[in-house]
């Protein structure tokens, strides 16, 4: 990812150590999420097992959760609302996943402004990011 030197910096989100390493270990990511409830990549991966099964709606709702959570977690690591969050930084990855699939899961109910949102917003965010979740 290059960056705008006339831009924002990056905004690149805190370590989860202990949920990262709870999920890396192969634990249930319901479980991680219920114990580590503001950790995005928790919500994520529960939204992408439910969108690849089919659960649509589920899917949806753990997107949102971990979309939202990601978004507090910006807020105060200083991200004013716009601005490159790198793919390439791991914690920022659950945020990201989340969002790509609440924007699949929202194409899918159709919710075309949702979606394209979550697209747009995706790739602002990093190309890249939107490449690795299939959400161009």
């Amino acid at each position: 990812m290059t960056h705008n030197l006339l831009g924002p910096e990056p905004t690149l989100l805190p370590e989860h150590t202990a949920a990262q390493a709870a999920l890396d270990a192969g634990n249930d990511p319901a479980t991680v999420a219920a114990e580590h409830p503001d950790y995005s990549e928790a919500w994520a991966s529960l939204a992408e097992k439910a969108f690849e099964s089919g659960e649509t709606v589920a899917a949806y709702a753990y997107a949102r959760t971990g979309y939202h959570r990601g978004l507090d977690q910006l807020r105060r690591a200083g991200w004013k609302g716009f601005g490159p969050v790198p793919w390439s930084h791991r914690p920022n990855q659950g945020f990201l996943r989340a969002l790509a699939v609440l924007g699949k899961a929202a194409g899918k109910i159709g919710e075309t402004e949702e979606y394209d949102r979550c697209r747009t917003f995706l790739s602002d965010s990093d190309p890249a990011a939107a490449e690795a979740t299939g959400l161009k």
